[in-house]
């Protein structure tokens, strides 16, 4: 293999990625829309009947926006998961239980993954390759006392 980078959109959004608590800003973005799309009333109907009924158009489009800025602003992203899981929670009084549960779930889900991101944690490394690498350095220095005697 050459050690020039890869070149691509692939690695490239894979980079990005990497960088930022995507899965947990998705699942917001998601969730709001979600709700979004099962709105019963009309934006007509809800402009009409008042504004204590916007909330069920506005908690959404929060959840929606916040998810948004979790992806493409990370460094904020606690304040933003802290104000999308409080958006979807208050989405089960006002929008058609939550999005029927569904835009609930995703949304609070979304938030805490966000909000438990760690930007420069190191990658984990799985038990078996923790056990694997503790016997080869147990196997190194039977090896190396056998030798010294």
């Amino acid at each position: 293999m050459s050690d020039r980078p890869k070149q691509g959109a692939r690695p490239a959004f894979r980079e990005w990625r990497a960088r930022r608590p995507f899965w947990g800003g998705l699942l917001l973005a998601l969730g709001g829309a979600e709700i979004l799309l099962t709105e019963k009333a009309s934006l007509k109907v809800i402009l009409h009947s008042g504004a204590q009924n916007l909330a069920g158009y506005l908690l959404p489009t929060v959840m929606l926006l916040c998810g948004l800025l979790i992806l493409f602003n990370p460094t904020q992203r606690l304040f933003y998961s802290i104000i999308g899981v409080l958006a979807s929670l208050a989405t089960w009084l006002t929008s058609n239980l939550g999005g029927f549960f569904v835009g609930l779930l995703l949304g609070a889900v979304g938030s805490c993954l966000a909000f438990g991101w760690l930007p420069d944690q190191e990658p984990r490394v799985s038990r078996r390759k923790r056990r694997k690498e503790a016997r080869a350095a147990q196997a190194a220095r039977t090896v190396h006392e056998a030798v010294q005697l």
